[in-house]
């Protein structure tokens, strides 16, 4: 597939050849969602650092604190899948909304057993459901990008759009989380996440003219088939949890190395070096009019993402491993970019929320595996030891692309059509 667009702009927005972030903000309806999906997701940027503050504080154990936490991290890579599949068959409302008042309820009960100093066992019990319920915001803004922008060369905008907006999320959603948990109190992080989801998620899920429609899907739905089943996705997912993999390795590892040096304080410094790369290169990648097709893309940046996280372990000093971060973080935006906008050409729409569910929780994934390998490794091993954990998830992902490369190029679309409700006679189409 040379290209991933087409000449014709969607109804919804003048795109020209020369798509910018000025042209996709003015794309009729986009700031009715944008707006509430940036305050709706801002809660899950503070819930994993809120989990960890509060048990921390009631155990007096990190372990317990990461124990916790991981569970809710994987609890929602397991289940947002199957959340976004819901949201695709029977709308993103229907599913949002109970959704949301089952983790503001699950949240406050991890919060007052907590409190209550109860077992471990219990605070895992309140984990799972906390996290399997964590509102799919930014899969469900990026389906809606996908509806108002069909065929448009702004879809590699949005993507970068949205990948700044992640970033930008997760530096303002610790820092509030931990100013609530230090100088309010331990558990006004998690009440404040589960009281921001619910407003959030309410005014988000308001925006009914802007949801996909589901009407095609629900005419057809007996042949619903999950984003799973497409080749291309299953690649993407192994390639997200590459991704996974560099953003936990790099949270332990460099908290570990500025341990070892004795400047506790410099973590937030080199960490937010890192995330300000992946915001540079974020924005830059949706400014840029790209003639090379998306799944050429994807596989060169990712290789340069695997060797600038291959030299992350052999880096002694501060300024060494603050540019070798500043590296990897611009590194990671444009694969991240690529892989979400690969998306709108490999999936039919009526299942992309769950396809970039799985991407998301992908990356969730490979974040609690890596968090916890380099955490052993630090360990046992020699300080910096965390820093493989990344190099080793990157290039495994990477051979992993390079092999199955020709599966992330789309099929035709409109060759065939279904005959009657349940049917699967093809039919010539001209």
């Amino acid at each position: 597939m040379a290209s991933t667009v087409t000449t014709e702009p969607s109804k919804d927005s003048s795109a020209s050849s020369r798509p910018g972030y000025g042209q996709l903000l003015r794309t009729r309806g986009a700031w009715t969602f944008l707006l509430p999906g940036f305050a709706a997701r801002q809660p899950f940027a503070m819930l994993t650092i809120s989990i960890v503050l509060l048990v921390q504080h009631t155990t007096g154990s990190y372990g317990a604190a990461g124990a916790a936490a991981a569970v809710t991290g994987v609890s929602m890579a397991v289940f947002a899948p199957y959340s976004g599949r819901l949201a695709d068959q029977y709308g993103q409302r229907a599913v949002l909304i109970p959704g949301v008042l089952v983790h503001v309820v699950s949240g406050l009960t991890l919060t007052a057993l907590a409190l209550s100093d109860a077992p471990l066992w219990a605070l895992f019990a309140a984990a799972v459901p906390t996290g399997a319920s964590v509102p799919q915001i930014g899969p469900m803004v990026r389906a809606r990008w996908g509806v108002k922008l069909q065929g448009s060369p702004l879809m590699t905008t949005a993507a970068a759009f949205e990948s700044v907006t992640d970033e930008l999320t997760f530096v303002v959603g610790p820092l509030l989380a931990t100013a609530l948990c230090t100088a309010v109190d331990p558990a006004a992080g998690l009440v404040t996440e589960a009281a921001l989801t619910l407003l959030g998620g309410l005014l988000f899920a308001a925006q009914k003219s802007t949801q996909p429609s589901v009407t095609a899907v629900g005419h057809a739905r007996v042949e619903h088939t999950s984003a799973l089943r497409v080749p291309g996705v299953r690649v993407l997912i192994v390639t997200f949890l590459g991704i996974g993999s560099v953003f936990g390795g790099m949270q332990v590892s460099l908290a570990a190395f500025t341990e070892s040096i004795g400047e506790p304080g410099l973590n937030g410094v080199l960490y937010g070096t890192f995330a300000a790369g992946n915001m540079i290169s974020g924005i830059a990648c949706g400014a840029i009019a790209w003639k090379v097709a998306p799944q050429r893309r994807l596989v060169i940046g990712y290789a340069a993402l695997a060797l600038a996280a291959s030299g992350l372990w052999a880096a002694h000093s501060v300024l060494v491993l603050a540019g070798l971060g500043l590296l990897v973080g611009m590194c990671i935006a444009p694969a991240l970019i690529t892989g979400y906008t690969l998306v709108e050409s490999l999936v039919p729409a009526g299942a992309r929320t769950e396809a970039f569910t799985w991407l998301t929780g992908a990356v969730a994934l490979g974040q609690a595996a890596a968090v916890t390998v380099a955490g052993q490794l630090e360990d046992r091993f020699w300080g910096g030891a965390g820093f493989l954990v990344p190099m080793g998830g990157t290039l495994l992902a990477l051979a992993t692309l390079v092999a199955l490369r020709s599966r992330l190029s789309a099929r035709p679309r409109g060759r065939t059509v279904a005959r009657g409700v349940g049917h699967r006679v093809p039919v010539a189409v001209d």
